[in-house]
């Protein structure tokens, strides 16, 4: 008799405890609607402000991630300023230049510094041209501005082993750059405008984005690579200072008194073994990825 008088919540503590656990979880989502109806898209009191990091790493080759990450920072109410944080030897002129265009368009609504790392030369340092600050360390690796076309010929080993080659185009520069014949004048001087013109385009985006007039920027953009004390020299940095540095002059340009939590992007899944292979990819700025009988046309 006294057993059929106990609480519901005596009799079936466990199923109690649940449909506690979901009525608080209705009211936290009823609670939210609200907000959202009554803030438009925003929810100021659960979003919490946030710097965003963009991590530019190793060889150039794939400008997807990056740009999208870019994309998604750009459009997220939350994060205030973006940290490019950039470890690279250069790479691929078109991939370097998508990654330099996302960043840019970042760059016209959000403050955006540039941290260099260990290397952040040719392509890297093209990328780092779109943003407002850029901070090198003493001893990082930049410059080495300008564009190199690797085109290997296998004309002396074919005749070794007594093979011919033929080739039928349906133009005279069709075939131009074949690892298979000598390059004529006409090829090479058309290979050379290909080189300059993209050279040209290297020197508009420091021109653009350092602020800085076209005979100051020419002495420097030979091929050299220098250190992060040399760049500052030139003018190519803004300040020395490790990544530390570069989160307080972000906050500076945010007008905030510290830095923000991070949201760092954009994620990446490798082995083992692609981390070491990369690791050795960014000790030189003169690395390059070499594809047989192909034309590399490369800010590296």
């Amino acid at each position: 008799m006294q057993a059929s008088k106990l609480k519901f919540s005596q009799k079936h503590p466990f199923l109690f405890g649940i449909m506690l656990i979901i009525a608080a979880v209705a009211l936290f989502a009823g609670a939210t609607a609200a907000l959202r109806v009554s803030n438009g898209s925003h929810m100021p009191y659960f979003t919490q402000e946030k710097f965003g990091v963009i991590n530019v790493t190793g060889f150039i080759g794939d400008s997807r991630k990056v740009s999208d990450w870019a994309y998604k920072l750009r459009k997220d109410d939350s994060i205030k300023g973006v940290i490019v944080r950039i470890n690279s030897p250069g790479g691929g002129v078109a991939a370097s230049q998508e990654m330099y265009y996302a960043i840019k368009r970042l760059a016209e609504v959000k403050p955006v510094v540039v941290s260099m790392g260990t290397v952040a030369a040719s392509g890297g340092y093209y990328i780092a041209a779109a943003g407002h600050k850029i901070v090198a360390n003493p001893a990082t690796l930049t410059g080495s501005i300008g564009v190199k076309m690797e085109l290997p010929n296998f004309q002396g080993l074919m005749k070794k082993i007594g093979v011919s080659y033929l080739s039928l185009t349906s133009g005279k520069l069709k075939a131009a750059g074949s690892p298979f014949q000598s390059m004529t004048k006409e090829e090479r001087d058309y290979f050379q405008a290909i080189i300059m013109d993209m050279y040209n385009q290297f020197i508009d985006v420091i021109v653009e984005g350092r602020h800085m007039k076209r005979e100051k920027i020419l002495p420097y953009a030979d091929g050299r690579a220098m250190t992060g004390q040399q760049a500052l020299d030139a003018g190519l940095v803004d300040m020395l200072g490790d990544r530390e540095t570069a989160y307080m002059e972000l906050a500076k340009l945010c007008k905030l008194d510290a830095p923000l939590p991070l949201e760092e992007g954009p994620k990446k899944e490798t082995s083992f073994l692609k981390e070491v292979l990369s690791s050795v990819l960014e000790l030189s700025p003169v690395n390059t990825v070499r594809e047989q009988n192909s034309i590399q046309l490369l800010y590296n």
